[in-house]
């Protein structure tokens, strides 16, 4: 891919960005800590000069990767982020997940997942914030609705993400009518909704995955380290919840090397998130998933 196809990608992002800044007076971003949405935490960075003038959300279900949460803490220390971290207490209190044995993929994802993140994002939730002076994590006194919600998602990524818009309205309940979506022609953004309208915004839409990697190359992002083969002829192509992910066979040990499996490998035509469990128990996709707010 060429230097100028990807400056035209960042270019755009980085517009997306400030107009959504411009329009949302209580904004946020959802950071899950894989590749996609550090990408766009890396434009941010550039598209308001080394800061990050909102808080990112990050939905810990307890159940991540463990490398993934001291990457998340390491970078947002480093970085000095304003980090939001939601989770759905009651149904882990109560062990009410799937690894536990009491609810199948689809309903854990539901509870830990959608119901967190609504309720981080609505405010009725306990909203954790790390504290950058301690490096704890402290309850959150601001408890106001966040009304736009930056999210990482790709077109390409799957079936129900290549119905999005840019700027895309969810209804108070957080759910997302795909018929009412509004139209986007000729670079023509709607930004102006009603009150109450939860919206979200994506400003990787028309990025694919080889894109992502060739920016994570060209930029030297930082990104997890289980992305990358430690020598084990493993790695991990998608991230997510530790029983739910698994990983895939790969020599790939740098950025460079995993563009050259999505271009020439045997990456090439195989979907991203096939080694997520939970798309397979939702009929190959995450449209029921995310008719009901899921990322």
């Amino acid at each position: 891919m060429s230097r100028s196809h990807l400056d035209s990608l960042e270019s755009r992002s980085i517009h997306l960005l400030r107009e959504a800044y411009a329009s949302f007076p209580r904004l946020c971003m959802l950071w899950s800590i894989g590749k996609d949405s550090t990408v766009m935490l890396w434009l941010t960075r550039k598209a308001f000069f080394g800061h990050v003038p909102f808080p990112l959300v990050h939905i810990d279900t307890s159940f991540k990767i463990p490398e993934m949460i001291a990457y998340r803490d390491r970078l947002a220390m480093e970085w000095r982020l304003q980090l939001i971290v939601g989770q759905n207490r009651a149904a882990l209190d109560a062990r009410r997940t799937f690894p536990d044995g009491a609810l199948d993929r689809i309903a854990c994802c539901r509870t830990l997942k959608t119901e967190a993140l609504r309720a981080t994002i609505d405010g009725s939730g306990l909203r954790r914030r790390l504290d950058l002076r301690s490096g704890q994590y402290v309850t959150d006194p601001d408890t106001a609705p966040y009304t736009g919600v930056i999210v990482g998602l790709r077109a390409d990524e799957e079936g129900s993400r290549s119905k999005e818009r840019y700027f895309s309205a969810r209804s108070e309940g957080n759910q997302w009518d795909i018929a009412e979506q509004p139209p986007e022609f000729w670079n023509l953004l709607k930004t102006d909704f009603a009150p109450g309208t939860h919206v979200r915004i994506h400003p990787l839409l028309d990025w694919t995955e080889r894109n992502i990697w060739e920016y994570i190359a060209r930029e030297k992002i930082p990104t997890v380290s289980l992305y990358y083969d430690q020598g084990e002829g493993t790695r991990y192509r998608s991230l997510g919840c530790e029983t739910c992910t698994l990983p895939i066979a790969s020599t790939a040990r740098n950025p460079e090397e995993i563009v050259v499996e999505l271009t020439s490998g045997k990456l090439k035509n195989i979907a991203e998130r096939s080694g997520r469990a939970q798309d397979k128990d939702d009929g190959g996709g995450l449209e029921t998933l995310r008719r009901d707010g899921y990322m």
